[in-house]
């Protein structure tokens, strides 16, 4: 019989293990799209594949701070894809730029995913209090990539509509 120890061990490998498989499909899709592809609304009056792409890149440096990895690379980029719609008429930058950036969100996430234990992936994330963790265990930060993976599968779905 395993032990409990062994199981939440399990338990993060599995979370880990989808977060970098949907990374993995996502970079690989983008390398299939060309620019004028990234600029097309996936669906009329909806967003374009660069400002999705743009937004995943976003939230997913939002993590930094939120799981207590440091500061965002790319602050200026919540403005842009986050607290602002597609067609705000903000300047964007460019999808060679994006993906480069999406690369080292990544790549820090990553760094800092294999530096922890599994104790700490279940501590609480820097937006939650101490009383209500207390009252919310699931509040914690393996639960954070949980969220931030079914979020990314979310909007490669609908970066697929722009094939």
């Amino acid at each position: 019989m395993h032990s409990n120890s062994t199981h939440l061990q399990l338990l993060v490998n599995m979370t880990l293990t989808s977060w970098a498989a949907q990374n993995k499909y996502l970079n690989n899709l983008l390398a299939t799209f060309s620019d004028e592809q990234f600029a097309k609304e996936v669906a009329p009056g909806k967003n374009t594949g660069t400002y999705l792409v743009g937004h995943l890149i976003a939230v997913s440096d939002a993590m930094l701070p939120l799981l207590g990895f440091g500061n965002k690379h790319y602050p200026e980029l919540e403005n842009i894809f986050i607290k602002n719609p597609d067609k705000s008429g903000l300047e964007k930058p460019g999808m060679s730029e994006l993906k480069e950036q999406l690369k080292a969100v990544n790549a820090a996430l990553d760094k800092h995913f294999n530096s922890l234990n599994v104790e700490e992936w279940f501590e609480p994330h820097t937006a939650v209090s101490t009383e209500d963790f207390a009252k919310e265990p699931h509040r914690n930060k393996l639960n954070v990539v949980i969220s931030r993976t079914n979020h990314m599968a979310n909007h490669i779905g609908q970066l697929l509509l722009l094939k």
